[in-house]
């Protein structure tokens, strides 16, 4: 097995999958039906993804490693995933926060993704761009129409994005796997994303009327396992059906 092309594949479909559960935890509970429709397409576009980044880390492994295993059959300290897509939904701006801070990277790395040297990481990334695309459109609207509405709006709109300023940083963070793999051609040198991030995010701020937070403090650990307390949650409700039922197949 390729352990640093596998580690790579689970560090991009990991955020997929947990940013994913957490917008179907939302299903029936959106604002409006529409919001609410668009919410959960947004996870299942996420999932859609998800399936085929693990169907390659399965083939990695062996024959018998299905995409369900890799999903399912972890533990905590073996999803990689960012800090930033465990938190938990809070209130609506805060869930448009998060996704906009997520998806304006998001679609960053798979517009790089695509030149990868790697026929199917490229492949997947040009399948899932033009979702992406959608899923930044989406955020990012409603980030400006909550900055630029009402009083209480704008308030709640820049507490979320004061709280989750803090995790953005680790986005940008590079796991030896990683490193290793951008010499290959393999991996996005994400060191050269991360200055049009922050003013693609700045511009987004200033048009919704927002403050840029100044903080200089960043969480870290997700990307190497080591994650807050809310993933153990997450984690039980996802995998609860395979626990429970081993090698269940629907």
């Amino acid at each position: 097995m390729n352990k640093e092309l596998y580690n790579y594949i689970l560090s991009i479909a990991d955020n997929c999958l947990i940013l994913g559960q957490r917008l179907g935890e939302l299903c029936g509970h959106g604002p409006t039906l529409e919001t609410d429709i668009a919410l959960t397409n947004i996870s299942l576009d996420l999932f859609g993804q998800v399936r085929s980044y693990y169907q390659y880390a399965a083939k990695l492994v062996d024959d018998k490693t299905t995409e369900d295993d890799i999903a399912f059959l972890r533990n905590e300290r073996e999803y990689v995933n960012a800090l930033l897509v465990e938190q938990p939904n809070t209130d609506f701006a805060f869930i448009m926060g998060r996704q906009f801070l997520f998806d304006a990277f998001h679609l960053m790395l798979l517009s790089e993704l695509q030149k990868s040297h790697d026929v199917t990481l490229a492949a997947i990334a040009s399948k899932s761009i033009k979702e992406v695309s959608y899923h930044y459109r989406f955020s990012s609207d409603w980030v400006r129409r909550l900055g630029d509405g009402t009083p209480e709006s704008k308030e709640r709109m820049q507490a979320a994005i004061n709280d989750l300023w803090a995790y953005t940083e680790e986005l940008f963070y590079q796991t030896a796997s990683e490193k290793l793999l951008i010499e290959k051609g393999i991996a996005v040198d994400l060191s050269q994303l991360k200055a049009s991030y922050y003013q693609n995010i700045t511009d987004v701020l200033e048009e919704s009327t927002l403050t840029i937070p100044d903080s200089k403090w960043f969480k870290k650990g997700g990307k190497e396992g080591i994650h807050s307390e809310h993933m153990g949650y997450i984690l039980s409700d996802m995998q609860f059906m395979q626990r429970a039922y081993p090698n269940m197949k629907w």
